[in-house]
C-alpha cells in the first residue's frame, strides 16, 4: 500500500496557492510541491490530491493507495463520492478518472498536526511562487 499525504494552501481566499504531497512507498519517501496560482483554499487541497493521483499513476499504478489528506471537506467529498457544490463537481470527475487506474483508493482525513511535511511542501510551494 502507498500512503500518500496532500495539502493545499493559499495566501487569501482566493489568493496564490499551493499544493504538497508527501509520499511513503516501499520504505522511500517522495516529496513534490507545486505552484497554483491563484485559487481558494479548498480548490487548492483539491488540485493537491489530484496531482498526487498522477503522481501515483505515472509511478505506482495497480498500487493500493491511501490518500491523506486535512481537509474533512476533500476527504468527505471523495469518500462519499458525491458533493452538492458544482464547483467542486470537476475535481470530483478528475478523481473518480485518476482512480480508475488503481485496485483500491481510500481516502481519510487527518489532523494537521499528522500532515506536516504535505503542509511543509504546500507553504514551500507559496513561498517559491
Amino acid at each position: 500500500m502507498i500512503e500518500v499525504y496532500t495539502d493545499g494552501a493559499s495566501t487569501g481566499n482566493p489568493g496564490r496557492s499551493g499544493a504538497g504531497v508527501f509520499i511513503k512507498a516501499y520504505g522511500e519517501t517522495y516529496e513534490y510541491l507545486f505552484s497554483l496560482g491563484e485559487m481558494s483554499n479548498h480548490e487548492a487541497e483539491f488540485h493537491a490530491v489530484l496531482k498526487a493521483m498522477e503522481i501515483c499513476g505515472d509511478h505506482f499504478q495497480g498500487e493500493i493507495i491511501s490518500l491523506r489528506s486535512d481537509s474533512k471537506l476533500v476527504a468527505d467529498t471523495i469518500e462519499k463520492d458525491y458533493t452538492k457544490n458544482n464547483k467542486f463537481l470537476p475535481f470530483l470527475q478528475k478523481f473518480r478518472e485518476a482512480a480508475n487506474y488503481f485496485p483500491h483508493v481510500f481516502i481519510k482525513w487527518i489532523p494537521e498536526k499528522q500532515n506536516t511535511r504535505a503542509d511543509h511542501l504546500a507553504r514551500k510551494a507559496l513561498r517559491e511562487s
